[in-house]
């Protein structure tokens, strides 16, 4: 593991809303100062047009997202994986940290509540990041 660059990944089920605004959020925040991927268990093979469209609001682009499952991610040399209320959907991947954030799943949601699973990823992120050494004031 590089101790310069964080290796991080998310997971949730489908990789269409949690996990994939967790990436986006981390390499908003993070930079070049962090390797990240999200990934899911039964991946939907889309990212949700309203994660899209919500993560617009902050002002960060997820068009170039695409939904992956585990098998098309690295399967070790992590430092945090952070799963997303999957449970035993999820399998063991090695790391230093991790770690089951429990979120609901937004898709279903209205738009308040959408945004509310938003912003706290957003903020889960943050925390992450500053655990792992990585210095968000910058972005």
């Amino acid at each position: 593991m590089n101790a310069s660059r964080p290796r991080i990944l998310f997971v949730c089920i489908e990789n269409s809303n949690r996990s994939q605004m967790a990436e986006a959020f981390a390499r908003a925040l993070g930079g070049d100062r962090v390797d990240v991927y999200s990934a899911g268990s039964r991946p939907s093979g889309q990212v949700n047009p309203r994660a899209i469209q919500f993560m617009d609001e902050v002002g960060i682009d997820m068009r170039g997202h695409r939904s992956l499952g585990l098998d098309e991610v690295p399967q070790d040399g992590y430092d945090a994986v952070i799963t997303m209320g999957c449970g035993d959907a999820c399998p063991f991947i090695p790391a230093k940290i991790r770690e089951d954030w429990g979120l609901t799943d937004p898709k279903t949601l209205d738009d308040d509540g959408f945004r509310a699973v938003r912003d706290e990823i957003r903020a889960r992120v943050a925390d992450l990041l500053q655990r792992l050494g990585v210095d968000v004031s910058e972005s």
